[in-house]
C-alpha cells in the first residue's frame, strides 16, 4: 500500500513563509530609506529626535528576526512530520488494537473489536450502531470470564448484509446475579493498510478506518483474525 504524504499543505505553508519574509524585507529596505531621507533633510537649527528612529529601527529588527525564526520552526516541524510518517510506515501489515469502539467494515476485511468488563460476566449482550447512531444488530456474545472478541462481516441476525462503512459497538454486560457491569471497555481492532500524514499528525486506516496514531494501544505481528465469536442468538435491528 502507498505511504501517502502531506506535500501540499508542506508546500503552501514554506510558500507563505517565504512571502512575509519577502514583503518584510522590501518594508525594511523601505523604512531604511525613509529614515534616511529625513535625517539628510532635517533642519540643522532643529534636529529630530533621533532616538525615535533608533527604537524604531530595533523593533523591526525583532520583527525580521521572530518572522526568521518562524520560518526556521516550522521547517524543523516538517522535518519532524516526515520521520514520524517514515517510521509509521512500518505499521502497514501489522495487527492493531485501537481506543475506540469505532470500526472499519470493508468488502474484504470484517468489523472487529475487542472488550473487557472490570469483573467476570456471565451474559454479554452486543450492540452495534452504524455512523449515523443507528442500531443495526444486536447479538449475545460469548462470554471468556472478563473479557471477549467479536469480528461482524455486517450480515445482521435477520440476513440483512450492511454496506461498508464505520460501526460502533457496544456492551451490556451482566455478573452471575444479574446485576450490570458498568465500565465496560470496548475497543476496535485490524489490520493496518495505510498510512498519512495530515496537519502534521499521522494517521493510520485500520479497515479503511482513518485513526490518529496516539490511538494505538497494542501493535501485533500476525494479521487479526475474522472469526466472529458472537452466538447469533440476538435479534436485528
Amino acid at each position: 500500500m502507498t505511504t501517502v504524504t502531506n506535500t501540499t499543505n508542506t508546500a503552501a505553508t514554506n510558500s507563505t513563509a517565504t512571502a512575509n519574509s519577502t514583503g518584510l524585507n522590501a518594508d525594511f529596505t523601505m523604512f531604511l530609506k525613509l529614515l534616511t531621507t529625513q535625517m539628510q533633510n532635517q533642519d540643522p537649527l532643529s534636529p529630530m529626535d533621533t532616538s525615535q528612529y533608533t527604537q524604531q529601527l530595533v523593533q523591526y529588527s525583532q520583527v525580521e528576526q521572530s518572522m526568521a525564526q518562524t520560518s526556521t520552526l516550522k521547517d524543523i516541524l516538517s522535518t519532524l512530520g516526515t520521520q514520524n510518517l517514515t517510521q509509521a510506515s512500518s505499521l502497514i501489515g501489522r495487527a492493531v488494537e485501537v481506543d475506540s469502539p469505532v470500526a472499519g467494515l470493508s468488502d474484504t476485511q470484517a468489523a472487529q473489536w475487542s472488550w473487557t468488563t472490570p469483573r467476570t460476566a456471565t451474559s454479554v449482550v452486543a450492540t452495534i450502531t452504524d455512523a449515523s447512531g443507528k442500531v443495526v444488530d444486536t447479538r449475545t456474545v460469548e462470554v471468556k470470564g472478563d473479557q471477549g472478541t467479536l469480528a461482524w462481516d455486517g450480515l445482521t441476525s435477520t440476513g440483512t448484509e450492511m454496506p461498508s462503512g464505520k460501526y460502533s459497538l457496544s456492551i451490556k454486560a451482566l455478573d452471575a446475579s444479574g446485576t450490570e457491569i458498568t465500565n465496560t471497555t470496548v475497543h476496535s481492532i485490524g489490520v493496518v493498510n495505510d498510512v498519512q500524514l495530515a496537519n502534521g499528525s499521522v494517521l493510520v486506516t485500520v479497515n479503511g478506518n482513518e485513526v490518529d496514531s496516539s490511538k494505538l494501544i497494542r501493535i501485533g505481528n500476525a494479521p487479526a483474525t475474522n472469526t466472529d465469536t458472537g452466538t447469533d442468538t440476538g435479534t436485528g435491528a
